[in-house]
């Protein structure tokens, strides 16, 4: 009779302990939740954004994106700047032109738009960084739609597009002699000839 109350005394310490143990778990995933929220909504931050300014270099035209207010192409000379706002918190960015002040979109259908407002998720585009050294920009809200464009300079439609497809392909270039002051990264190119001149540059002499 004795071992009866010791088993029950048991059996409750080892059901509070379980009770404690569950709810801390609720507790670190709801503090988990609210974490993942801070940092997803909101996306307008200033505070969280990187300002890069460069060319889009198109791999099936051979020159650069630009955006003409509603109208976007890949038939821009060398000079045609875009602004590129990229969330800390990812790799989402979007991209505006320089001088028309519009962004990049792309609605419901597919279809490439220029917006002067690109604060919705439907201006929002994913950096995916392949192994040819290009990178292709998948829309952030139509998953599997890529910002591209055909052998005319014209926007294909996302829906028509895979990564695969050299139309999606885009190479960042800094345009020949000018240094923008806004840019943050710095694009240069090093080729052998180089590598080996700085292999080759004497130390300076210490005296």
């Amino acid at each position: 009779m004795s071992l009866l109350p010791s088993r029950f005394i048991y059996l409750c310490l080892h059901f509070l302990v379980l009770y404690f143990q569950l709810q801390e778990s609720q507790q670190s995933s709801a503090d988990f939740r609210f974490y993942i929220e801070n940092h997803t909504r909101n996306p307008d931050d200033l505070s969280r954004k990187q300002v890069r300014i460069y060319q889009l270099y198109s791999r099936t035209t051979g020159k650069h994106v630009q955006i003409l207010g509603k109208k976007i192409n890949a038939n821009g000379d060398d000079g045609a700047l875009l602004v590129v706002e990229t969330e800390t918190f990812g790799s989402h960015v979007r991209i505006k032109g320089k001088e028309s002040e519009h962004y990049i979109c792309m609605n419901e259908k597919g279809k490439i738009v220029g917006r002067p407002d690109g604060r919705k998720q439907d201006c929002v585009f994913v950096e995916e960084f392949l192994e040819n050294n290009y990178t292709a920009l998948v829309s952030a809200k139509y998953k599997g739609w890529y910002l591209g464009f055909n052998r005319k300079g014209r926007p294909k439609k996302g829906s028509r597009t895979t990564q695969r497809q050299q139309e999606v392909h885009f190479m960042k270039r800094q345009p020949k002699g000018r240094v923008d002051p806004l840019e943050e990264f710095r694009f240069t190119t090093v080729t052998k000839r180089t590598r080996r001149a700085r292999r080759l540059k004497p130390s300076p002499r210490r005296n």
